[in-house]
């Protein structure tokens, strides 16, 4: 998704409190076990508001909401997600903060983000100009629908078979057990009834997995009936089974449910239990920046003190804090960059750095062109207590420097040294300069 500052301008997880929305409204209301069946296999354009009932900005979007549903309705399907108790929905679409609207149209698989207004008729408008975009497509030849392959399985599927790898006799060590990757594998037999109804969850979520670990964790499938001494190596008695293979780890069984949604979550912590902390780039060019902050949901940068100002050390242990708080805050796939104090002298301009010292941090979603300042302590306490903060939709927010991003600037690498200082001393021969008597008299007056 493309979250508000990761739900500094919205909301995000905490307590539940009550419905927004109920069965007298227009709103349909999405759970986990209804989603695929109302949303996914609809051939219908889809608004759907994830939400947590105890979020400010929520319960003053479930009017206009409700509104909206009433004026789409039997047009467009209006339908809300409490992401607080269908954790695994929030899970699958990256939800980061209250309220997200995702518009599900010709690819559920890849519903996009709503950027329209709050209000009931900026709802509808994003509606229908969705909708002819849709049916744009159609004329034009476009597959619509609900984007899902059909599998040998006879049911629909939310993402793209090839995403789950076939596994075999022949290829199963080379690929599962002496690779770096984490994976979840399926043993099946093509007769087993539930082995079908998996199938399409795990195919979506195989894609999703996919495109969320960067290829880190993988979804395999094994047809146990074809390749029986992979089943009868790791004792699979009945179908399907789901194991876990972690490099040079004992294989674990899989004990969690069956939806997509709940595959997926299991596989995001795999990720992030096994991922290593996010590189901490310092900022060399506009590549550098452009790159990591694109590639990331959010972006932590840090402007440290000058080298002449701490030495080595003290630059290492603020640089230890930051990979302190990346490693932790790994989950996240955040971006982290720093750079000297003064190096990149447009970007603190942009962020209005400059006046609270150094050193400094700022959170800057790329996307939306916002950003938070730290105002704690540059500690691990204080740039914790920061980075929950904006996890859970409170802290202010500005826009960075008029929408746009500021001048990088080509710099040469910190050597790991303390920094020299450098003075050029000019050395006069007094003898090439002529003085009379009068000027030692004055002198000596």
């Amino acid at each position: 998704m493309k979250p508000l500052l990761l739900g500094v301008l919205g909301c995000s997880l905490v307590l539940s409190v009550h419905a927004l929305y109920s069965p007298s409204d227009d709103v349909v209301e999405l759970t986990s076990s209804n989603f695929n069946r109302e949303v996914i296999q609809s051939d219908s354009l889809w608004l759907v508001e994830f939400y947590a009932p105890w979020c400010g900005h929520c319960q003053n979007l479930a009017p206009d909401w409700k509104k909206a549903a009433t004026a789409l309705k039997g047009i467009v399907k209006i339908g809300a997600v409490d992401a607080d108790q269908h954790k695994s929905l929030g899970s699958q679409y990256g939800i980061r903060g209250f309220p997200t609207i995702k518009i599900f149209g010709a690819n559920k698989n890849k519903p996009e983000e709503y950027q329209g207004g709050r209000s009931s008729q900026a709802i509808v408008d994003g509606a229908m100009n969705a909708l002819r975009t849709l049916v744009k497509e159609r004329l034009s030849g476009k597959s619509g629908g609900s984007g899902y392959n059909k599998q040998s399985g006879g049911g629909s599927s939310g993402g793209s078979k090839k995403d789950v790898v076939e596994l075999t006799d022949d290829n199963f060590d080379k690929l599962v057990l002496d690779g770096d990757d984490v994976w979840m594998v399926e043993f099946f037999a093509p007769w087993c009834g539930h082995c079908k109804n998996l199938e399409p969850e795990w195919a979506a979520a195989a894609t999703a997995v996919k495109d969320q670990t960067k290829g880190k964790v993988r979804l395999g499938a094994v047809d146990a009936t074809v390749h029986q001494g992979l089943s009868s190596r790791y004792g699979v008695r009945g179908f399907p089974t789901i194991k876990i293979f972690k490099k040079g780890e004992e294989p674990e069984d899989y004990q969690g449910g069956r939806s997509r949604g709940d595959i997926i979550e299991r596989a995001l912590d795999l990720f992030s239990d096994n991922a290593p902390a996010p590189e901490m780039l310092e900022i060399l060019s506009e590549d550098i920046l452009k790159k990591t902050c694109e590639d990331s949901q959010l972006c932590i940068i840090a402007v440290l003190p000058h080298i002449l100002d701490t030495g080595a050390a003290g630059r290492n242990s603020y640089l230890d804090v930051m990979v302190k708080m990346a490693d932790k805050y790994k989950k996240k796939m955040w971006g982290w960059l720093w750079t000297e104090a003064g190096a990149q002298m447009d970007l603190e301009a942009s962020l209005g750095i400059g006046g609270f010292g150094y050193p400094a941090m700022a959170a800057i979603n790329t996307r939306k062109m916002k950003f938070a300042l730290l105002r704690g302590s540059f500690s691990e306490t204080g740039i914790h207590e920061f980075l929950r903060e904006l996890s859970v939709g409170r802290g202010s927010t500005a826009t960075l420097g008029g929408g746009v991003m500021p001048k990088i600037y080509a710099v040469e690498a910190w050597d790991g040294k303390d920094g020299q200082v450098t003075s050029v001393e000019e050395e006069y021969d007094l003898s090439d300069i002529e003085l009379d008597d009068d000027d030692f008299r004055k002198d000596e007056l």
